[in-house]
């Protein structure tokens, strides 16, 4: 005679499991593994890639599912999607201390190379290789990555702490700005407090156009500048998130 697995035990392998515990109860949903972080980063947006299955448990790894009693008692619904995006978005992530390494170490290299990505030298404008980022890291700051944080959000600590202790900032931008010639000359005074430098000449022949180097922090400026200035008729390009020198007189 064959066993018949109750209907309240799901089995569930080779999974991740993110914990919550409300009003002092433990509530679980089952993950696919390394997907968490992207759903909580944004980059995935289909819950059902995410989770195995979109049930709440108590315990997955024994497959005990949550009760309707004890859902509407700790979250005030029985909304099971809705209760599971919220386990998903401010629960724990089990993981075990081989897994904690492995995208601990991910995450940091992940970190070093936006930053790499996103900065040069202060003094040579060139490129800091992701080796170099990796160690100073360690070796400046002592770095320990926050486990769910984004990487983004950590390279920009990152950078402003490497700042303290080695010539290293955000790398200017490229802006191809254009706009009717006729308000030209608006367009350009206005930007002139915004902008680092002017890259090759200006051209006036039928509208006028112009590239600039900028510091990141004043993107949004120059676009509201142009759109000012040039009536809403104005544009701009970005040609390069971040311009840095491979050599003594040229751009990379």
């Amino acid at each position: 005679m064959s066993l018949k697995q109750p209907v309240s035990q799901v089995r569930l392998t080779n999974v991740a499991v993110v914990r919550l515990k409300v009003k002092g109860k433990r509530f679980e949903v089952a993950a696919y593994k390394n997907t968490v972080l992207s759903w909580r980063e944004g980059n995935q947006k289909d819950l059902d890639e995410v989770l195995q299955i979109t049930s709440v448990f108590t315990n997955v790894s024994k497959g005990v599912l949550a009760n309707s009693k004890d859902l509407q008692a700790a979250f005030g619904t029985t909304d099971v999607p809705a209760i599971c995006e919220r386990i998903l978005r401010t629960g724990v992530l089990q993981v075990s201390d081989r897994e904690r390494e492995y995208t601990s170490g991910r995450l940091f290299s992940s970190i070093a190379s936006i930053v790499a990505d996103k900065c040069v030298d202060a003094e040579t404008r060139r490129p800091i290789p992701v080796g170099v980022i990796e160690r100073s890291m360690k070796d400046l700051l002592g770095y320990s990555v926050v486990p769910g944080r984004p990487a983004k959000a950590q390279a920009l600590e990152v950078i402003k702490g490497l700042a303290a202790h080695m010539p290293i900032e955000r790398a200017q931008m490229r802006l191809d700005v254009e706009a009717p010639v006729k308000y030209g000359k608006g367009v350009k005074a206005g930007l002139d407090n915004l902008v680092v430098g002017l890259v090759g000449a200006e051209d006036w022949g039928g509208d006028f156009r112009a590239s600039y180097l900028v510091e990141p922090k004043n993107f949004n400026a120059v676009q509201e500048v142009v759109a000012k200035e040039s009536r809403g008729s104005g544009s701009v390009t970005v040609s390069s998130v971040a311009v840095v020198h491979d050599d003594e007189d040229g751009e990379l």
